[in-house]
């Protein structure tokens, strides 16, 4: 049975985003900034005040996981954490690969996710099989592209890869990603998805760790 009223946050995918179902309602709220410490809490409240609900009042709450916004996803997951909580409400976990895949999209499948400068993550998905890698976008294409010439569908961020899976000999198909606004698509899949036994199950995806500069003592 799909949940009735969901409330899904996002800040792995090109800023912050919320969305609330309220059975065949929809009401979105979103930033195309990475601003999730400062949108967010402002963003949930208003969604909830315009349509009079407690966040005990939700069967669901949903939040992308990543690959992403290392800051973003940190402060979503643990967001979205502190309100199912505080509201004795499920939490589900949704990947960004999940969230840019459209419906019955055809096979293989390459779902790319932006890092930081000339960095991706990328899930590619063909014949039951699925493999995912982080890096250069390069290194990344060279571990998960076959090496003959073929047929490939990409979603996501598809204009950091196109021009080098060409150089591949591929022929390229882009997709559009499920939805406009990840949070849009975070409560579409959180519907039929089945809830963690506990908030603290749901695990954030960074995919590639940040760039950390090492500081030695004078």
């Amino acid at each position: 049975m799909s949940a009735a009223r969901i409330l899904a946050i996002d800040a792995a995918l090109g800023g912050f985003s919320a969305a609330l179902c309220d059975g065949d309602a929809l009401s979105v709220r979103a930033s195309g900034r990475h601003d999730a410490l400062e949108a967010g809490v402002a963003h949930v409240g208003a969604l909830l005040a315009d349509a009079g609900l407690h966040v005990r009042d939700l069967d669901r709450i949903a939040v992308g996981i990543g690959p992403g916004s290392f800051t973003g996803i940190r402060i979503a997951v643990a967001y979205a954490k502190s309100l199912a909580y505080a509201g004795a409400v499920p939490l589900v976990g949704i990947s960004s690969y999940d969230a840019l895949e459209p419906p019955d999209a055809p096979l293989p499948l390459l779902a790319v996710v932006r890092g930081r400068r000339g960095v991706v993550c990328a899930r590619l998905r063909a014949a039951g099989a699925s493999a995912t890698a982080c890096g250069a976008v390069g290194e990344v294409l060279d571990r998960l592209l076959p090496s003959a010439p073929g047929e490939i569908n990409v979603a996501g961020n598809t204009e950091d890869v196109l021009s080098e899976i060409a150089e591949r000999g591929l022929n390229v198909r882009t997709l559009p990603s499920r939805a406009d606004i990840p949070a849009v698509a975070i409560a579409q899949l959180a519907r039929t998805r089945e809830p963690s036994r506990s908030p603290h199950a749901i695990a954030p995806d960074y995919g590639e760790a940040p760039v950390v500069t090492e500081r030695r003592g004078p």
